[in-house]
């Protein structure tokens, strides 16, 4: 039996008059729309692709975490549906009481494989690998040294472990360290290692050695660079050459993998202790059997086509030169994800919206996700993106952004 998609209903649900209780929420949502801080939920039908339909209409898309064109890959699709065949549609338990399975273990055995580790665990998320590791390493007198454009998991996960935090500034390792020079029981640096706004790569090899000279531990969260780069395609740890040196490895299932959750790997030790102490893995049903099993799939493609993320990385390298070219700021980009930096808001949504009526999709990205006067458009390329259609959006995105200035 064929895919089916899902019914769309054809009439908008009632609107409810709002409770006394939440009349504050008017007065939130009239300043975020002030503020041109609204997002709109936009409906994809289909799966992820090169293009997309979005609210009914066909755009070349650019706004996805797809980077090597897994998600809507059909071997992944079938190896979910071999999966939730054999294991159900969900794992119906905790990992911990019955919901652990061959197909996940099997899955965390890859992962530790890919990345050169002992073991690893599987998260529901990578938001959730994140902030259960950070709460259960720190705590009270320990101090967590942070890179200042970690991700929002990171810094979620600092908050719940409620051990001092201290920021440093972007890739600043000198900052780090004296940062790192405070008293604490234990000390944690952390940063992730392509930084999904900006496209910065953060200076592993210096954090690596900072972290050796101070006893630290170093956790670095490789969710943008898994599978993108490492002659294994493992991450920027393998690149940089810090495997060794590189306490915790924290990533994702859901971008260049192309299926869902997320892990952390390491020493055998560390995840003993993740298990008995990573409340969101103890807690929460384990990861859905079809998910584990299309990551399996998307894992074992990372060997068998090295070539999607070889050409990837080359795409990009000449798209981000061939905009820097024409003036557009693009900071200190380096990877697949590029940067285009508007600065106020409705300016970003501006432009974005004339690239959607151009046949584009490339998100405004506005605080709280950036800092304030930092709005951008952010491309994220991926292997399904030819260079005839790279070329398209150079043209588009020079000319809007241009027009716009």
């Amino acid at each position: 039996m064929p895919c089916q998609p899902p019914a769309v209903p054809t009439t908008e649900p009632r609107q409810q008059p709002l409770p006394a209780s939440l009349s504050w929420l008017a007065d939130e949502l009239t300043a975020l729309a002030a503020a041109d801080l609204l997002r709109p939920r936009r409906l994809r039908a289909g799966r992820q692709a090169a293009t997309v339909s979005l609210d009914g209409t066909p755009l070349v898309n650019v706004g996805a975490n797809d980077y090597l064109g897994y998600a809507g890959d059909p071997r992944l699709v079938k190896a979910a549906a071999k999966g939730a065949c054999a294991e159900g549609a969900g794992a119906g338990a905790s990992p911990l009481v019955s919901g652990h399975s061959a197909i996940h273990d099997a899955l965390a055995a890859s992962v530790a494989a890919l990345l050169a580790t002992d073991d690893a665990l599987i998260f529901p998320s990578g938001y959730a690998a994140n902030t259960a590791t950070l709460a259960a390493l720190a705590g009270p007198g320990d101090l967590i040294v942070s890179d200042a454009r970690n991700h929002a998991s990171i810094i979620d996960g600092c908050r719940l472990s409620r051990a001092a935090v201290a920021i440093y500034p972007h890739r600043d390792v000198a900052a780090a360290a004296a940062l790192l020079a405070r008293p604490a029981r234990r000390r944690l640096l952390v940063t992730d290692s392509l930084f999904s706004m900006d496209g910065t790569i953060a200076p592993l090899a210096e954090l690596a050695q900072l972290a050796t000279e101070t006893g630290s531990m170093l956790l670095v969260d490789e969710a943008h660079a898994t599978g993108v780069f490492g002659s294994r395609g493992s991450g920027l740890v393998e690149a940089a050459g810090v495997e060794t040196a590189v306490t915790v490895r924290v990533g994702t299932l859901s971008k260049a993998v192309g299926s869902a959750g997320g892990f952390v790997a390491g020493h055998r030790s560390l995840v003993e202790f993740l298990r008995h102490r990573a409340r969101a893995w103890m807690f929460s049903t384990a990861h859905p059997p079809a998910a584990a099993a299309a990551a399996q799939c998307g894992i074992d493609l990372l060997a068998a086509e090295p070539f999607r993320r070889q050409l990837l990385l080359e795409r990009a390298t000449a798209f981000r030169q061939r905009l820097r070219q024409a003036g557009l700021a693009l900071g200190e980009a380096e990877a697949q994800i590029v940067p285009v930096f508007i600065g106020e808001p409705r300016r970003a949504v501006t432009i974005a919206a004339r690239l959607m009526q151009a046949g584009f999709f490339v998100p405004a990205i506005r605080p709280p996700s950036v800092p304030e006067g930092s709005s951008l458009l952010r491309v994220s390329l991926s292997y399904l993106h030819d260079e005839a259609l790279l070329d398209q959006l150079t043209t588009a995105l020079i000319s809007h952004v241009s027009h716009a200035s």
